[in-house]
């Protein structure tokens, strides 16, 4: 009965499915305690029910004009108290005009008295603003949760940029003595490259999108490597389109480049694979290097890969993984669903 609940359902609608099995219980009570036929008990049900959710608009205003403290006051019990018994008789009253309105004539619907209903009508009202409070805390919570989830991601995202730029201008350092005009325009490379980093927001971005940042991030090691860095993709059409965390792939790519070329002197290959199966995209890159500790994802929580396998928790969840394997060179994959769009 919330906000965020409301927005996917009209208020009245969510009233009247709280107001179901009150209105059961009632025709229950009718059938066995007046010994009333089942039209009888199924119209004093539904009049009840109408005029339960009609009085449930006030009470949902009324709890958003005077929220749940953080300590109860007494001015907060004496509002309550006050609102119980106002909804009380505005229930009596509700009833009253529905069944004079059928009838054609004034009906005072009371029940079995005015006190007893009053009782049933201040229990009602007790159970309706707990429900709108209790809704009310576990939206404030999930808010909550969402606003540091995206805090988190945010600060991981603010990390990976100057982690990246570390990388790529360590690889102009190694150009300098060896080859200045090389060095010149691998510094280039890596203004454009920052460019991006520094201005994209987004967490999520197409595989297209993130291998054409992918294949400029290669250009530039090229430049350090040589011949001696080749590159393989192989990437299903139906895969391009399918949204992954920003700078996902190139930090699988840039894990490879450290621990698989950079450590060698004979070529290195670096195969990209992306497929879809089963309403999840799948993406391995893979290297024939030396491969590295089969701990290393575990002991290096600073590093790219275990800010992704953060990013990808955050974002995802149970149903996003990142698997590392150096048993035999390094192959990184990453799985995540094809239906999030946050």
């Amino acid at each position: 009965m919330t906000g965020p609940v409301g927005s996917r359902a009209p208020l009245w609608q969510l009233f009247l499915l709280g107001w179901f099995p009150v209105g059961i219980l009632l025709a229950l009570l009718v059938l066995t305690a007046h010994q009333s036929t089942p039209h009888e008990a199924m119209f004093v049900a539904a009049r009840a029910m109408i005029a339960g959710v009609i009085v449930c608009f006030p009470v949902y205003r009324f709890t958003k004009r005077w929220p749940w403290p953080e300590r109860l006051t007494f001015s907060f019990v004496w509002r309550q108290l006050v609102a119980a018994i106002v909804f009380s008789v505005a229930f009596i009253f509700m009833n009253s005009v529905i069944e004079s309105l059928l009838r054609l004539r004034l009906v005072i619907i009371v029940g079995g008295g005015l006190g007893p209903f009053l009782v049933m009508g201040v229990c009602i009202y007790a159970m309706v603003a707990g429900v709108i409070y209790a809704s009310d805390a576990t939206a404030r919570a999930a808010r909550a949760e969402a606003m540091a989830a995206t805090s988190r991601l945010a600060a991981l995202r603010s990390q990976l940029n100057p982690h990246f730029l570390f990388n790529a201008l360590h690889a102009v350092v190694h150009l300098i003595p060896r080859d200045p005009a090389l060095a010149s325009k691998a510094a280039e490379e890596v203004a454009g490259l920052l460019r991006t980093t520094l201005e994209e927001d987004r967490d999520l971005v197409s595989l297209a999108e993130e291998l054409a940042f992918v294949r400029r991030y290669l250009t530039l090691e090229r430049i350090r490597f040589g011949d001696r860095l080749i590159v393989h993709e192989d990437i299903a059409g139906d895969a391009l389109d399918a949204l992954v965390p920003i700078f996902a792939v190139q930090t699988l790519v840039e894990n490879a480049v450290r621990h698989g070329a950079a450590p060698r002197i004979e070529p290195t290959t670096i195969a990209i694979r992306g497929f879809v199966d089963r309403g999840s995209l799948t993406l391995t890159v893979r290297d024939n290097g030396n491969g590295a500790p089969s701990d290393v994802l575990a002991n290096t929580k600073g590093s790219g890969l275990a800010r992704l396998r953060d990013r990808i928790e955050g974002l995802y969840g149970a149903r996003g993984r990142l698997a590392v394997d150096f048993a035999s060179g390094c192959a990184a994959t990453f799985a995540v669903p094809l239906d999030d769009h946050l």
